[in-house]
């Protein structure tokens, strides 16, 4: 059976993903606000070596970024922002069709990032909250 990492076309369709989802939040006045101040330099690698570990892919996150605690303390301190959340996940599912990714795949694909997004709720009051040692969250 083939990963989903595999079904999405491998690193360089993660990346276009990555791309064409964060040019999507942008363009999307209530999405935009976190893609709005100052990123990472490589957050779209970054956030495509995340996905491709959780797809089942080589282990580039926590090769070269950190681990799962480290990205989710990243993200931690923002509170709770459903409406931001609806609308980001919304541009990916957009994204997704945008860069080929469709059917059963998208779909998994989908609902694995928004169960990653839910997630993170529960360090919105502040990366304190997050332990150390959080185990990779893979698809």
């Amino acid at each position: 059976m083939a990963t989903l990492y595999e079904a999405v076309g491998g690193f360089d369709a993660i990346l276009a993903l990555t791309r064409r989802w964060h040019e999507l939040c942008l363009a999307d006045p209530l999405a935009a606000h976190p893609f709005e101040r100052e990123l990472h330099p490589r957050h779209d690698e970054r956030l495509a070596a995340y996905l491709a570990e959780a797809l089942g892919g080589p282990m580039l996150y926590t090769a070269g970024y950190g681990d799962e605690s480290s990205m989710q303390r990243i993200h931690a301190g923002n509170g709770v922002h459903t409406d931001l959340d609806e609308a980001c996940l919304a541009a990916f599912d957009r994204a997704l069709a945008a860069t080929g990714i469709t059917g059963e795949t998208a779909a998994h694909v989908s609902a694995y990032f928004r169960g990653a997004t839910i997630a993170q709720r529960a360090y919105g009051e502040g990366a304190h909250l997050v332990p150390d040692g959080l185990p990779f969250n893979r698809a």
